[in-house]
């Protein structure tokens, strides 16, 4: 069963939804699942914006007080903690996502897309690395198994592996997704959203028959 995730490595419900798929794909372990990890921007604008943490960015954005803000990312925090994953939003950059969707690109050709996801989602959210930062590009994609030669080239060439990231932008806007993440089994049926792990199984067992 091939499974394709339209994801940004800056949504916090992408790695909550990744988590429960884990969780529901453990379920059937006699079958075979093939992840495809397709780019997607929920804010192509965003710029890196330093010294200024996600509560404020998110506060000005929306017109809300820090205070709403805060809580806003609580809500958000727990959830994380309920599938087992730390979020520290108090550590996290505003990134502009497009660099690491283009390595993403890259790893996806050497057959390491989970891995380069899994390892971004913890940078971002749960270490505070910053995604803007070249030497720390290069470090968590060597540590995902990629050839620091090939990322180099990557981060010299803005053209590299960008058309793939567009066109899975485009496919995304053809399908109809609204928002991330967005699972596709088979190209049967689909589940939006960061969804209970129930109902990832009840889409795999349909998909199944």
């Amino acid at each position: 069963m091939k499974i394709e995730i339209w994801s940004d490595i800056m949504c916090p419900f992408c790695y909550i939804g990744k988590r429960q798929l884990e969780t529901a794909l453990a379920e059937f372990p006699e079958n075979d699942f093939e992840i495809e990890w397709k780019s997607f921007q929920l804010d192509p604008s965003i710029t890196p914006q330093s010294g200024k943490d996600v509560y404020t960015f998110l506060a000005e954005r929306k017109g809300i007080s820090l205070e709403e803000s805060k809580e806003m990312h609580k809500g958000v925090t727990e959830r994380a903690k309920s599938v087992g994953l730390e979020y520290h939003f108090d550590k996290a950059i505003i990134s502009n996502s497009l660099t690491a969707h283009r390595i993403i690109q890259l790893a996806k050709s050497k057959k390491l897309g989970d891995e380069m996801e899994e390892i971004f989602f913890k940078a971002y959210f749960t270490q505070g690395r910053d995604l803007n930062d070249g030497p720390t590009l290069i470090e968590l994609a060597v540590k995902a198994g990629l050839d620091q030669t090939q990322v180099l080239e990557v981060l010299k060439d803005e053209n590299l592996f960008l058309n793939e990231v567009q066109n899975d932008i485009a496919e995304a806007q053809e399908i109809g997704v609204q928002g991330v993440p967005f699972f596709v089994f088979d190209r049967k049926y689909a589940v939006s959203g960061a969804q209970p792990v129930e109902a990832f199984v009840n889409t795999i067992k349909e998909v199944l028959k």
